[in-house]
């Protein structure tokens, strides 16, 4: 990887930059008082190492890809926003082994490889309806996330402060590195299904249909075994996990963007898929403007409010040659409105014959203020 000052071989993003967002509308942004020390933070950040490699990153792209054709099924799950505070290795473990839980019965019952993306290692931003709240006849900024200001309804605590972003690169760097020793050290091993169960699911009903299945998958592996397999393929032993989050905060988003050596292309080394939210997707607004140039996958939230002539541009502009995995519509409608506003937005994608693979957000859409 080089920094991404340096100027990419590919000829996709000539008209674009990492900061030409900059110059468009931008949304859901926060206000940094001294622009010096945001400044200062986004140099170091654009020094670390990144996150994650554009080949990871195009490789999730060649499982999504497959997930469009119907050859595969995208699993994506973790917290609405992490937590600063929630840093600790059991709550990441916890989370990777419901995802490895799902996945397994999900292969299982629909026979085909499950692509395991988690809302993890990044997701510090969130989005407001409100740009403050008010408690008790007190207004105050709105939190926008532990990458952003505190929780605490305090004056101090709502202040946007840079040195956050630093604090959530390295919480990041920290989950990622437990990430893949889960995936790679023997924690995904099939072997070790029984003990994936989590205190709470042995008490469910469901439980034992959960035991009956892993029950089924340990006679299967010793009947391989049996038959000469000794188990220890990778894919049996690993398993591939990427990390996902909202592109929301750009300035963190752009200073973790790198140029991949071998291709010459730009990739946000922040996380392997990056999504545009349901308050972003301008199609001439900054947050568009950033992913338009970045190679990797990227999903796009669609609500009730997303026309048909708005998707069609934004599938013009974030994927202009239709390459298969780069994009991903994640439809958020909530129970009450998905009858009326998917299927006309289905039926245009499929009168345009693009290629997508569809994911839904079942939580996001069914929240009360």
């Amino acid at each position: 990887m080089h920094p991404s000052s340096q100027t990419p071989t590919s000829t996709n993003t000539m008209s674009w930059s990492p900061a030409s967002w900059r110059s468009r509308p931008i949304v859901q942004a926060p206000s940094y008082a001294d622009e010096a020390a945001l400044a200062a933070v986004e140099a170091r950040l654009h020094r670390y190492p990144p996150l994650v490699f554009a080949g990871e990153a195009r490789r999730l792209k060649t499982r999504l890809a497959a997930a469009s054709r119907g050859e595969a099924f995208v699993l994506q799950g973790g917290a609405c926003a992490e937590s600063f505070d929630e840093f600790t290795a059991d709550i990441v473990r916890d989370t990777f082994r419901v995802l490895l839980q799902m996945a397994v019965v999900l292969t299982f019952a629909a026979k085909v490889p499950v692509v395991k993306i988690g809302r993890m290692a990044g997701q510090y931003a969130k989005p407001r309806s409100s740009n403050t709240e008010t408690v008790d006849g007190v207004t105050l900024p709105c939190y926008r996330g532990d990458i952003i200001n505190g929780p605490e309804f305090t004056p101090e605590a709502r202040i946007p402060d840079p040195a956050r972003m630093e604090t959530g690169y390295f919480q990041s760097a920290g989950v990622m590195n437990l990430l893949r020793a889960f995936a790679h050290g023997g924690y995904a091993n099939l072997h070790q299904v029984h003990r994936w169960n989590l205190g709470f699911v042995e008490r469910s009903p469901l439980a034992a249909r959960y035991q009956d299945l892993a029950h089924r998958i340990d006679e299967t592996l010793s009947f391989l075994r049996a038959c000469g397999f000794d188990g220890s393929a990778s894919q049996i032993d690993e398993t591939e996990f990427y990390t996902s989050h909202e592109a929301l905060l750009l300035p963190y988003e752009q200073a973790l963007t790198r140029v991949d050596s071998t291709s010459g292309d730009y990739y946000d080394c922040s996380a392997h898929f990056l999504w545009i939210g349901d308050r972003t997707r301008q199609p001439e607004g900054a947050h568009v403007e950033f992913l338009r140039g970045v190679q990797n996958p990227i999903g796009i939230k669609v609500g009730p409010t997303t026309t048909v002539g708005d998707l069609e541009k934004l599938l013009e502009i974030l994927n202009p040659k239709d390459e298969a995995g780069r994009i991903t519509l994640i439809s958020r409608m909530g129970k009450d409105k998905v009858r009326d506003h998917l299927p006309p937005l289905l039926d245009a994608v499929n009168r345009t014959g693009r290629t997508v693979t569809w994911l839904c957000d079942p939580m996001h859409g069914n929240t009360t203020t």
